[in-house]
């Protein structure tokens, strides 16, 4: 017996499927899940208005102004202007690029060496050596920075150390001279953020089939062509990528600079940073000028993430 559907009647009302299809038609289920979406999101993005586009917005105004503590009148480009004719914005400008084109480089290379060596299947005690590069970073900003300023005090551990191994014949001012207190703070850094970006490189690389290097092996590469030629073009997203952050980084380098020097001997080793809080809450505060170096980090670090991202490009032949 075959099922016939009930005849229509003579009411004009539709029925729940006609309903349905009405509001499809309408966009209506559309709309009432795009109302739903947006209360969702709606708490996180007032919050990211209030704490991030909000400040953001106000520093850059903040930038316009001058004058002491909050007494702040429009100033224009004075702040800008003052910038130029600023010898201790220029030694903190100098000493943070020094860091980022010393520390920076070495840091990533020592990290991309010791990732490779780590990677090696026949290496005994591959999981302690790993843990014990990669816990320096997360110690302690404060705690590590006391540590270093006292083993790198005139009659610390290093300097005894390098007098008994009969490595230099008097101590070495590491907190007294500029030249050596850049070098104790490139330490510094060093020590503590190698193991962070080794385990970026360690990560990719056992996602690298071992069959590309077996091959490489037999073809008669030696373990340097290996590392040069199939090892750092495979890592290139991960090289951008760590070059980018530690580049962040180091243009915004505080904790060491205050901690271990204090910006000292002479400014030499001032970052730009530290000159920010020294604006802002040592010196008579000027917020507006604090602000407006503020911004000069923020060029640097837009314009070097540029340049970075447009060298590491992919060429078309």
């Amino acid at each position: 017996m075959r099922f016939r559907p009930p005849a229509a009647t003579g009411s004009t009302r539709p029925g729940v499927l006609g309903e349905l299809m009405a509001v499809l038609r309408s966009g209506g289920v559309r709309r009432f899940y795009d109302v739903n979406g947006w209360l969702f999101v709606g708490p996180a993005l007032a919050l990211i208005a209030a704490f991030m586009v909000y400040p953001i917005a106000f520093s850059f105004w903040m930038s316009f102004q001058t004058g002491k503590g909050m007494n702040l009148v429009f100033g224009g480009f004075d702040n800008i202007v003052r910038l130029w004719h600023d010898p201790v914005f220029a030694t903190a400008l100098s000493n943070t690029m020094i860091f980022l084109a010393v520390q920076v480089p070495v840091m990533l290379t020592l990290a991309l060496v010791m990732a490779s060596m780590l990677n090696s299947p026949g290496l005994v005690g591959r999981g302690l050596f790993r843990t014990a590069i990669f816990l320096p970073c997360v110690s302690s900003l404060v705690a590590y920075s006391v540590l270093f300023k006292s083993m790198f005090a005139f009659d610390g551990i290093v300097n005894n150390t390098l007098l008994f191994l009969g490595l230099v014949s008097s101590p070495i001012p590491w907190s007294t001279d500029p030249f050596w207190a850049k070098v104790m703070i490139i330490i510094a850094i060093t020590w503590r953020w190698t193991g962070y970006n080794m385990i970026f490189y360690l990560s990719a690389l056992q996602n690298i089939d071992q069959s590309i290097y077996e091959a490489a092996r037999i073809d008669g590469i030696s373990a340097r062509g290996r590392f040069l030629y199939l090892t750092v073009p495979m890592l290139k997203p991960v090289i951008l990528f760590t070059t980018v952050t530690s580049t962040i980084g180091t243009l915004q380098l505080f904790d060491e600079a205050r901690n271990i020097t204090d910006g000292g001997p002479s400014n030499g080793t001032l970052t730009l940073s530290l000159y920010i809080y020294n604006l802002t809450f040592r010196f008579m505060p000027s917020l507006g000028y604090a602000a407006t170096v503020s911004y000069v980090i923020v060029a640097l670090v837009a314009v070097l993430a540029f340049v970075q991202f447009y060298a590491a490009r992919e060429r078309r032949t």
